[in-house]
This record gives structure tokens, sequence and C-alpha cells, in this order.
């Protein structure tokens, strides 16, 4: 069985925010303006983290790309009245959008406050439209969004290896975050395939996990900074 995963390097990380622009292009993300941004309305599927170590003038600096945990145990999935999100077999936290009614208990219950409620219907003037993917939908007002892992990506590349009658091979699917990132701090895979890359490093003595103390099993692991 297959369960996607993640793993970022901190020590790696740069704070570009690359993985952000390439995020919003991937799926369609509307920007809100900088008036909805200061009512906190603004939509990230990924945010960039910053934190500081040591004293003036000694500090040193370091960023934390944030995104959807992609939970073992979402506490976003069990409030939802509508089962609009779910775990699904692979194990990612799906959203179903046709389904959403924009209740926010899910967000309210997201200890990463990486969801997003869609106060707007999203507006693309011309030639903007030109630009959105077509792998994706455009999201209505009213609901939540939050980051899919592109599963769109996941799901392309499972169709080519089915054609071709063969498994998925390790690295034949890249987010859009990890494919922007200059530093290659970002590696995405099957976390169940021991040989993967990603379960490697998941494996190894910097591997930690955000708010483990929850037990919520995110699929995000992160390698702490140093060596």
């Amino acid at each position: 069985m297959t369960r996607w995963g993640m793993v970022i390097d901190t020590d790696r990380c740069t704070g570009c925010a690359a993985c952000m622009v390439a995020c919003h292009a991937e799926n369609n993300i509307q920007t809100v303006g900088e008036v909805e941004a200061g009512k906190g309305r603004a939509m990230h599927w990924i945010r960039i983290e910053r934190y500081y170590e040591g004293e003036f003038p000694d500090i040193k600096v370091r960023f934390q790309p944030v995104m959807c945990q992609q939970c073992g145990h979402a506490p976003c999935e069990p409030v939802c009245p509508v089962y609009a999100t779910y775990h699904t077999p692979e194990g990612l936290n799906a959203m179903v959008y046709a389904r959403c009614i924009g209740t926010r208990y899910c967000a309210n219950n997201c200890p990463y406050t990486v969801r997003f409620f869609n106060w707007f219907s999203p507006d693309f003037p011309q030639p903007l439209e030109r630009q959105l993917n077509p792998d994706v939908s455009v999201r209505s007002a009213g609901i939540m969004e939050k980051c899919t892992f592109c599963v769109q990506r996941i799901q392309g590349a499972q169709d080519v290896a089915k054609d071709e009658d063969r498994e998925v091979r390790d690295g034949e699917i890249r987010t859009a975050c990890s494919q922007s990132c200059p530093a290659e701090a970002i590696v995405f895979g099957d976390l169940d395939d021991p040989e993967s890359r990603v379960s490697e490093f998941a494996e190894q003595a910097r591997a930690t996990r955000l708010l483990e103390e929850l037990s919520t099993e995110p699929s995000v692991i992160y390698m702490r900074g140093g060596r």
C-alpha cells in the first residue's frame, strides 16, 4: 500500500518562497489583495515560518515551510458534518469541494493552521485566466481549501504507470513545491517504500514532526538543522 509523504530539510531551506509561488500557480489559488490580507483572509496553501537562533549579533535564521501535514489521525476529518474531508487509502487528507458547506469546523480543529476559507469567488482578469491549470478546479466562494500534495500530479503519474504496466518509480512524482525548490530541500515519495528517498530521510536521526506530541501522525517530516 502506498502512503505519500514529504521530507523537508530545514538546513537547506533558504526561505526564498519559490515553493509558495509554484503552489499558487499549480493549484489555481487566488490572491485577495492587500486590504483583505490585512483582515486575515490571505490564502496560501503553504507558508514559510521564520525562526531565530542565538542572540544579536550572532543570530542564525532558519526557515520552515508549513503546509497541510496530511495527518494519519487528522483532527479535521471527524468534525466535518458533510464528510467533505476524508482519509484516502494512500494517506491523503482529501477535500471534496462540491460537498463542502463552509462550516470551518475543520479549520478550527487543525492544530497547524493550514486550512483556509475561500471568502470570495476567484477573479482572474484577462489574460490571467490563461495561466490556470486545467487539471485543477477553480473553487467557488464559501468552501475550505488546503494543500493536496498536488494530487493531480499523483493521479497523472499513476495513470501513465498503469498504461505502461509498471509501478510508479521513486522520484517520478514531484509536487509543485518540491520541483520549484532551488535548494532541493523538499523530497516527495512513498513513506511505505523502504527504498524510497523520502523513507530513508524519514528514518534519520534529524527527522522530526510538527507538534508530534499531539499524535496526529503527520506525513510531513522535517529534518532539523545541524548535521
